[in-house]
């Protein structure tokens, strides 16, 4: 996928998520210096002042056990930095400031995960960039959701995960943030195509705890949080 694609697409509207007691301890089994996510798992790098595109794995991720009555988990990683002003990204000869107006945007959704699955290996829901992501489908590892690329682009089902790719030109260090949420139900009903607000809307009621962790990445040396 074209990186000035990839950033095009990079927004959209912010949802909110339940405020819940967080139970649940998130861990990134790798990150690099000062808790940033590593370039393998990012979909584009620094080049030359701009972007190239990177490898795209998905994190090596570990969650502890939610709380008794726990019969499934889900996942969601966001990045809630996304300057709102989508025509600010990576326009040349243009920054943009770290305190301009930001949105939310969805990398990854997984529902429907085996309460009996506490950890994803690096590249388990995506390694690289297939065009159009992964196929919507259960997996061993829980059932995979539309990321917020598939709100703008029309080549595929964009399931699976979409790593960081920040604007080059972006003044402000991004974060990115997994929550896991431990279900009292084995399976949420949701449509084939689900998005996170779908997640969301379906799990209400349903979830008995949950728990985030968060990187942060850049690809912009000016960059500051």
């Amino acid at each position: 996928m074209h990186i000035r694609t990839i950033a095009t697409a990079a927004a959209i509207l912010s949802l909110s998520t339940p405020l819940l007691a967080a139970d649940i301890t998130v861990t990134f089994r790798d990150s690099g210096p000062g808790a940033t996510l590593p370039a393998e798992n990012a979909s584009c790098i620094a080049a030359g002042g701009q972007a190239a595109a990177g490898n795209n794995k998905s994190p090596a991720l570990s969650w502890t056990k939610g709380p008794a009555g726990t019969r499934s988990y889900a996942l969601a990683m966001t990045d809630p930095d996304v300057p709102a002003d989508l025509s600010l990204l990576n326009r040349q000869g243009t920054e943009i400031d770290k305190d301009v107006p930001r949105m939310e945007f969805t990398h990854w959704i997984l529902a429907d995960i085996p309460a009996s699955v506490t950890e994803l290996a690096e590249g388990a829901d995506g390694d690289g960039m297939p065009t159009g992501g992964l196929a919507l489908e259960m997996t061993k590892h829980g059932r995979r959701g539309q990321n917020g690329f598939a709100a703008f682009l029309k080549d595929g089902p964009h399931g699976g995960y979409m790593g960081a790719c920040p604007p080059w030109n972006d003044l402000r260090i991004h974060r990115y943030r997994v929550t896991v949420y431990a279900l009292d139900t084995d399976r949420l009903t949701l449509p084939k195509a689900f998005t996170r607000a779908d997640f969301l809307v379906a799990a209400k009621g349903h979830i008995v705890s949950s728990g985030a962790a968060e990187l942060t990445y850049t690809i912009n040396a000016k960059a500051t949080k």
